[in-house]
């Protein structure tokens, strides 16, 4: 029989490929630990936006959601069976929401990249964007001068300059002193920001206290330097923390394992890995 666990999951390089298809195996893996009594959920760096359609592929409905690298958690509002037969959109609603000031964030950010592309999201799941970009969801978004995203507080700042490295950003932010925020770099020229203080460990801790899991049973998966955080935090308290195995060397270093990379179905082998420890646990429990 194997034990059950509170296993948060980043989506993008995780449980997809760059091209959104599943990593292989995972599907059937995440429906093996639901199945068995664990809750699993997500915890991305997504806006709940793009967060939920990956609910309704995987067949998962947990009581919590963590999105917007942890500024963001949502909760599930009817039964699970209630929740199975109606799209997750529908089946939650905003429980925890971190916000902040962006002013001196994209007055600081402005002077050093103007001509990037800038998206807030507001705590309501808004956004407002100075520029049409692809690869946001931004169904219900408005665009917006770049003065007018500093109207209200909100729950993250993205910015994307192409044309910058990973080796840009780190300098343009120790250039602008951006002291009081969290931060990460994600794909080139991306940059997300987030309240200080605030990521997916923070969120996840939250939703661990609330739900009584024992720290033991912590299970987390990533290979992005947003989800390091999320590692420190697992380690901390005595979880298991995964990197994928194409994740950054600082990424590795925080986990307290490795598994191969997305598009060979690490994510998979690693919850297998996991169903393996609980059955070895269980019998010796009995023995």
């Amino acid at each position: 029989m194997t034990s059950p666990w509170l296993i948060g999951l980043d989506v993008d390089g995780t449980i997809i490929l760059q091209t959104e298809e599943m990593s292989p195996g995972v599907p059937e893996a995440i429906a093996h630990l639901r199945d068995s009594g664990s809750e699993v959920t997500l915890a991305t760096g997504r806006s709940w936006m793009a967060t939920h359609p990956f609910l309704d592929l995987l067949g998962l409905r947990p009581e919590f959601v963590v999105s917007s690298n942890g500024a963001v958690t949502m909760r599930r509002t009817v039964s699970v069976d209630e929740a199975l037969a109606s799209p997750a959109a529908a089946s939650y609603e905003r429980w925890h929401v971190e916000t902040f000031d962006p002013t001196v964030v994209l007055e600081l950010l402005g002077e050093h990249l103007p001509q990037a592309q800038y998206m807030v999201e507001l705590g309501s799941g808004k956004r407002l964007f100075t520029e049409h970009l692809d690869d946001w969801t931004l169904d219900g978004g408005r665009q917006v001068t770049f003065a007018e995203l500093s109207h209200e507080p909100v729950s993250r700042v993205v910015v994307v300059a192409p044309g910058h490295d990973e080796a840009d950003f780190h300098r343009i932010v120790e250039q602008a002193g951006l002291n009081d925020v969290s931060y990460a770099i994600g794909w080139t020229a991306w940059l997300d920001i987030a309240p200080y203080g605030v990521d997916k460990g923070t969120a996840l801790e939250r939703v661990r206290d609330h739900l009584g899991w024992n720290p033991h049973q912590v299970f987390v998966a990533g290979d992005g330097r947003n989800d390091i955080g999320m590692f420190e935090w697992s380690s901390r308290i005595g979880g298991h923390a995964i990197a994928m195995g194409q994740a950054p060397d600082e990424v590795k270093a925080a986990a307290t394992g490795v598994t191969v990379e997305v598009e060979r179905g690490g994510l998979a082998l690693a919850l297998r890995a996991l169903v393996d420890v609980s059955a070895e646990a269980s019998a010796a429990s009995v023995d």
